[in-house]
């Protein structure tokens, strides 16, 4: 690569080939030549509106050709981006216009509902007008994106990525990728989720193509996986809980799929190899080779790199994340805790000095960035990825901040405290549950009907605050929230809590059902309900198909309840 920012890399492919297919999208295609007239049209628009080197610019755009004709045609102008989803919730656009300070917009006229009434000056993608403003052309320290990630304080933070940050990447990774212009690529993930930055270089910086992946099919493994036939895709990149929703797919199929896959790269969040073993007896581990990146939008989407081969699958408690990729330095702590340092770290956290100093130290005359997470030194050599040292967690890769969700919620008058969990039900499916403490003036103290009008207020307000990864798939209402000896919230309490009420209400239906009563207290004996011996054997019968365990009855000698019964049921499964 000679040139020293993306934009410049990517204008000289479109010069050696200009007639190659750059981007394909729901059926369209443009060729890296009209791509790169499209941008640069674009990009004295919006020189016109202002932009420039240091100038961020917000970037509004449906998954499609559009999408990328403005991100590039904001780098000719020298500007940033700022991604801001059309599907974020009003209350959130709002924010990052505000929080960025962007006074220009790169949009689609039709998400133009979306911006509301922000006072920055609109540019329309899709309006290909001609304009003769001079370009202010960006050097390889310019920002080239602001990417904001959750945070701590329930505020979302911008993060400062310059375009030498994301050639380097490259550049220390071709070795391991050999990208070129034969290679097929999914933009598969969110612009506003950095991993989207690999998968749109991937193809852009090597003269490969770029299949912008509906949103519609993203959400289906089954259109999904028919599309990565279709279009030939060679480089595939997935969070682990995508994949595995690919490969469940897959498996329906008793016959192989065609795929030209050559590399399939996992991010985002913890890779566990067990889930791999379908596709690895399907296809084998070495075409595609499959790739586990572990990394951080602070650090430039990826820092490490490990091969996934077959024998992995013998240590499923270990997720390898391998070694640092060239250029990047890791430094682990007797702690455990990993830090970052090299030319992958970010410039720091937009208008945020106080933050970018406490996560980006410097020590030993090295700047490091404090990842937060916690690894292992593997026997084999490389790291482990273990988790997060503080309470941060992953959804479908997107790293959250409880806090964040917990604030929203606590932002309902009848709400008194909030407690925010991910429950994991299987196989990757990672859900968030909020343990909800009402207010002293709130009925659902005491109704029922109270808690379901509070937990339906709650769901509309996470909905119109948060984006969807970011919102709970379950609202419990608890008495109180129980706090530690230390005066901590006692989250285990809370999940153990909770799992024991849904087991009491799994065995209370089994009994029900079995007895023919509208309602079986949960403390009642069964047979002065009616039971008879035949019918307690039943209900255990039930009880052990459904939690697959091997309860006799004897359990229940001195207590024949159904609150002793699904305490026994959890004592089995802890």
């Amino acid at each position: 690569m000679t040139g020293s920012c993306l934009h410049e890399v990517f204008a000289e492919r479109a010069r050696d080939q200009p007639g190659r297919i750059a981007v394909s999208a729901s059926g369209e295609s443009v060729t890296y030549g009209e791509l790169n007239a499209r941008a640069d049209r674009l990009a004295r628009r919006l020189a016109a509106a202002g932009a420039g080197p240091g100038v961020l610019v917000g970037l509004c755009a449906d998954r499609g050709i559009e999408l990328i004709v403005g991100l590039l045609g904001i780098l000719k102008a020298g500007g940033a981006y700022v991604p801001i989803d059309p599907a974020y919730p009003a209350s959130r656009v709002e924010f990052l216009l505000q929080d960025s300070g962007v006074a220009v917009v790169a949009a689609e006229t039709r998400v133009a509902d979306t911006l509301g009434d922000c006072a920055a000056e609109k540019v329309w993608i899709d309006k290909d007008e001609p304009a003769d403003a001079v370009l202010s052309p960006a050097g390889p320290d310019d920002l080239a994106y602001v990417i904001y990630t959750s945070g701590s304080t329930g505020t979302p933070k911008g993060v400062l990525i310059e375009h030498r940050n994301v050639l380097r990447l490259f550049e220390q990774t071709e070795q391991w990728f050999g990208f070129g212009p034969s290679d097929v690529a999914t933009m598969f993930h969110s612009v506003s989720f950095d991993f989207s930055v690999w998968e749109i270089w991937s193809a852009l910086l090597y003269g490969g193509r770029l299949v912008v992946v509906p949103t519609d099919v993203a959400r289906s493994p089954e259109a999904f996986r028919q599309l990565l036939i279709d279009e030939g895709v060679t480089v595939l990149s997935q969070t682990p809980s995508a994949f595995r929703q690919l490969v469940t797919a897959d498996r329906r199929r008793s016959e192989l799929a065609p795929y030209l896959l050559r590399r399939v790269v996992f991010g985002g969040e913890r890779l566990d190899v067990a889930a791999l073993r379908p596709w690895i007896e399907r296809y084998g581990d070495e075409l595609p080779q499959l790739i586990n990146m572990y990394g951080i939008t602070e650090t430039t989407v990826h820092v490490t790199y490990r091969r996934i081969v077959a024998t992995d699958l013998d240590r499923p408690e270990v997720s390898p994340i391998g070694t640092p990729i060239p250029d990047l330095g890791l430094r682990v702590l007797t702690s455990g805790e990993l830090y970052v340092f090299g030319a992958g770290l970010a410039r720091g956290y937009l208008n945020r000095p106080d933050l970018t100093a406490e996560r980006f130290i410097v020590d030993d005359g090295r700047r490091y960035y404090r990842t937060g997470d916690l690894v292992t030194r593997l026997d084999g050599g490389g790291l482990g990825y273990l988790g997060r040292a503080d309470d941060q967690i992953k959804v479908r890769g997107f790293r959250i901040e409880p806090r964040q969700i917990e604030l929203c919620l606590l932002g309902h008058p009848g709400v008194a405290g909030v407690v925010v969990v991910p429950r994991d039900y299987g196989e990757g499916d990672v859900r968030l549950l909020a343990f909800v403490e009402p207010a002293d003036n709130n009925p659902a103290k005491t109704t029922e009907g109270a808690s379901g009008d509070l937990t339906a207020e709650l769901a509309a307000r996470a909905a119109a605050e948060l984006p969807v990864h970011e919102r709970p798939s379950i609202y419990h209402i608890v008495s109180e929230i129980p706090m530690t000896p230390q005066g901590k919230t006692d989250r285990d309490t809370l999940v153990n809590d909770y799992q024991s009420d849904q087991t009491t209400r799994v065995v209370q239906r089994i009994a029900e059902a079995v007895l023919e009563r509208d309602s079986v207290p949960p403390k009642a004996d069964l047979f002065d309900l009616g039971a008879t011996s035949l019918a307690l054997t039943r209900i255990i019968a039930q009880v052990n198909d459904r939690y697959g365990l091997a309860l006799t009855g004897r359990e229940l000698e001195e207590d024949a309840s159904v609150a002793c019964l699904a305490a026994c049921v959890d004592r089995h499964l802890s």
